[in-house]
């Protein structure tokens, strides 16, 4: 249908040299008038593929004009209201017609709004406990009305009319537009497209030389290159690490997203029993299912202090499960590497060896030195929980941590150390709280007052590292370690205004949204 309006233009054109307006046009396939709002915009569509080719020019007027509504349409199918309510009404000096009777007769909606315009034209009567009519004739204006509308769009009795029905919702205005068209410098009345591409068919049939081809415009902007974004969470991750790295820590290896059970759970001090090592919180790997034993002297003082206790502990008293401790699995918190890390630093001190046999003897040049050194590390990575997804969880998320080891520390440093981290990122004021952690003590959570959300939230958790877990390891009975750690998720989605997790990461993300995120600073 396209190709036979354009040629319908053209062919206009060409007879009347131009067309002064569209609406006169017939168009082909279409009942309605050209007038008509959707018969425009496939003239439209027809005018400005012409134009691209430069065999038309055209100019644009608006014009306004008036559609029934639907029930604009029904009044000029059945009546306006007040005149069918008339029409059910008997005459006067006959029974009157009562408003249960009247609604039946005529409707709910018409007996309504009928009555009120009826007896405000003087057409019906009140008698007794009904209605009858009050004049013999009527002459049903709004209907006629509604007529000129449908017919023409418009009223020649004035805008006060038509105000009057658009008030009473029984037509829309609606704005449209009619065009001029006049014959462009290319001016053809074939509509037959130009070539875009020579291509290797036309120079070998020689067709190219009868060919018209379309006039290429070099001084047209090319498409814009997208260039690469950051993801709001990296961009918060990487305010993060500069803060850490400002701050004086070195960054932990954190690729072992598989770790251990032992690792993971064991060397951390947490029980075997515990409900975090179950099914429904932890994803253990099945093929392979077991991991490889780690240093023999480490292990042993593990399980010993898990099942006996030690180092001025009682354990847990339960059965110590090799099963248990060997199996892979996907690690639950970064804290896994912090062990490990903290594992090898206590190798580098007097009387213990790689292998974690604390009765070797190191040959240090200074015997009082035991070859421990102050540390400061932090990792940002993901780790992996059996959550149940919603507005605010994932089963993968990241983990923000922060380990600190020197002598003699205390809890007094680990808050402090806090208040300046936490600062840096714009937390200024921070409450702590009391908590328990299976290889912290003590233990405490930290709450931030958030200004967005004008409410106290947990941002995070900290503690000292229990003597169960760092004794075994080998460190110097002085030496003391603490650590927080915090999500990386959640200050992302409050920074950005993001309610639903889902839409941070993940399929349902918004490539728009992150190439247009800004780069916020705490």
């Amino acid at each position: 249908m396209a190709e036979l309006l354009q040629q319908l233009i053209l062919d206009t054109l060409d007879a009347q040299l131009t067309l002064p307006d569209t609406r006169a046009l017939k168009i082909p396939g279409q009942s309605s008038p050209a007038s008509s709002h959707d018969a425009q915009i496939t003239i439209l569509g027809a005018l400005n593929s012409l134009l691209s080719r430069e065999m038309i020019t055209y100019e644009t007027h608006e014009v306004s004009s008036h559609v029934l509504t639907p029930e604009g349409v029904q009044i000029v199918r059945e009546g306006s209201h007040e005149a069918r309510v008339w029409a059910a009404l008997p005459e006067r000096g006959s029974a009157p017609l009562g408003v249960q009777d009247l609604k039946r007769a005529v409707g709910d909606e018409a007996a309504k709004v009928g009555q009120g315009r009826a007896f405000k034209s003087g057409w019906i009567a009140k008698e007794g406990n009904g209605f009858v009519k009050a004049v013999p004739n009527i002459t049903d204006t709004t209907q006629i009305e509604l007529r000129e509308v449908e017919s023409s769009g418009t009223l020649a009795a004035g805008e006060k009319a038509l105000s009057e029905l658009r008030k009473r919702k029984l037509i829309i205005q609606r704005k449209g537009q009619w065009f001029t068209v006049n014959k462009g410098s290319n001016f053809s009345t074939s509509i037959a497209k130009p070539e875009t591409d020579l291509t290797v068919d036309m120079l070998t049939s020689g067709s190219w030389k009868k060919s018209t081809f379309k006039k290429y415009n070099f001084d047209a902007d090319g498409i814009p290159t997208s260039g690469g974004a950051l993801h709001p969470i990296l961009k918060v991750r990487d305010e993060i690490r500069n803060i850490f790295l400002e701050m004086g820590f070195e960054e932990m290896p954190t690729g072992t997203f598989v770790e251990s059970a032992f690792w993971c759970f064991d060397a951390l001090f947490v029980p075997q029993l515990h409900p975090a090592r179950e099914l429904q919180d932890t994803f253990y790997l099945s093929d392979p299912s077991t991991s490889l034993c780690p240093p023999s002297g480490y292990y042993e003082r593990v399980s010993r202090v898990h099942e006996h206790g030690g180092y001025g502990s009682i354990g847990y008293r339960t059965p110590w499960s090799h099963e248990e401790s060997e199996k892979l699995l996907l690690r639950t918190h970064t804290t896994a590497s912090s062990a490990a890390m903290l594992y090898k630093l206590a190798a580098k001190c007097r009387g213990q060896d790689i292998d974690g046999d604390i009765s070797a003897k190191s040959r240090a040049a200074d015997p009082s030195d035991d070859g421990f050194r102050p540390a400061k590390l932090f990792s940002i990575d993901r780790v992996f929980r059996n959550e149940t997804m919603d507005a605010t969880h994932l089963a993968e998320f990241h983990q923000v941590e922060g380990v600190v080891a020197d002598r003699n520390l205390t809890l007094a440093d680990l808050i402090g150390f806090m208040r300046t981290f936490f600062r840096k990122m714009g937390m200024k004021n921070l409450r702590f709280k009391p908590a328990y952690n299976p290889y912290t003590e003590p233990s405490l959570e930290i709450f931030a007052w958030h200004p967005l959300l004008e409410k106290w939230v947990e941002i995070g958790n900290s503690g000292m590292f229990r003597p169960e877990m760092l004794a075994p390891m080998g460190f110097p009975p002085d030496v003391r370690v603490h650590g927080w750690g915090i999500g990386l998720e959640r200050p992302t989605m409050i920074r950005y205004g993001v309610n639903n997790i889902r839409t941070l990461v993940g399929h349902k993300t918004s490539i728009e949204n992150v190439e247009n995120s800004p780069a916020v600073m705490f």
